[in-house]
């Protein structure tokens, strides 16, 4: 990947429905070297997908929290299950396995805190294996990107 593939990747991730004659146009080449070098990123699994980012807020999703949980076992079979289990809720908007002092960190959305209450009370705490969950609520965002800096 060179400094143009770059340049293209950071146009894609700014605006993803730019055609591609607008993106040749800012990175300084014609349109079908940046049609090609985009489809060659496509294909080496680089551009992983096309979406849509949504205002939260408009879709009613007010409330982000961070749930810090921890496993009662440190056994494989358990932290797959409890994958599979985090793979059904949508609410639930990343999953992450992490080192420290708790072993998976949730991002979840949800419309307000009674939504959160039934999520935590309906779904995630009657998983089994979970021991702990430890709460963060969202209070004002500072900095919310999607793009990766290159």
């Amino acid at each position: 990947m060179d400094e143009i593939d770059r340049k293209i990747l950071m146009q894609i991730q700014e605006n993803a429905k730019q055609n591609t004659k607008e993106i040749a146009s800012k990175v300084g080449l014609s349109v079908t070297p940046t049609y090609e070098r985009i489809k060659k990123l496509e294909q080496r699994g680089i551009i992983a997908s096309y979406v849509g980012v949504l205002d939260r807020t408009k879709i009613g999703k007010k409330l982000i929290a961070y749930c810090q949980v921890t496993l009662s076992k440190q056994q494989k079979k358990l932290a797959d299950s409890f994958k599979r289990e985090m793979l059904l809720l949508p609410d639930i908007m990343e999953c992450h396995q992490v080192s420290g002092n708790f072993d998976y960190l949730l991002k979840i959305a949800v419309d307000d805190i009674a939504g959160f209450h039934e999520f935590i009370n309906e779904k995630l705490s009657i998983i089994n294996g979970i021991a702990t969950i430890h709460t963060s609520f969202v209070l004002n965002s500072v900095k919310d990107s999607t793009a990766y800096n290159l």
